[in-house]
């Protein structure tokens, strides 16, 4: 009896993620989460996830509005990163993960510092997408390097 329940249970799951999730979604959701990590979602932020959804992830400029706000509501509703860090391991090579990451980044340097909050994140989620270290190093350093010469 429990193993049925436990299949029906895992069913409807996998049938939701299948219809909601996409790369887009798994990303947007990762880069509002680390706006969000240190308290202060800047509007600097949200501008720069808004430009990394249409330069990197093939969102269009017109539903970009629409789209960040499904992006916020899946966000606001999951309790973990796992449904997205899920999707990313299931759908993507190390170089679209480090590519992620470089985004991520991006997205913590915007507002001129990276608190220690946003690092930490960012290295729980190069973590749960399985990034050697190394290439978590090598992002942060390009980023930060990048940023400084602005």
């Amino acid at each position: 009896m429990f193993e049925k329940l436990k299949q029906l249970f895992s069913s409807v799951e996998e049938d939701d993620n299948k219809t909601t999730m996409s790369l887009e979604l798994a990303a947007a959701a990762l880069l509002i989460e680390v706006s969000k990590s240190d308290f202060e979602q800047d509007p600097k932020e949200i501008e720069k996830i808004q430009e990394l959804l249409v330069r990197c992830f093939s969102v269009s400029l017109a539903n970009i509005e629409e789209f960040m706000t499904k992006a916020t509501a899946l966000n606001k509703d999951s309790t973990s990163l796992y449904p997205f860090t899920r999707y990313i391991n299931d759908n993507c090579n190390n170089i679209e993960k480090y590519e992620l990451i470089v985004a991520l980044w991006e997205v913590a340097i915007e507002d001129g510092q990276i608190d220690k909050y946003e690092d930490h994140l960012i290295r729980k989620i190069s973590d749960l997408i399985y990034l050697p270290h190394t290439e978590f190093i090598r992002a942060k350093l390009t980023t930060t390097e990048k940023a400084a010469g602005k």
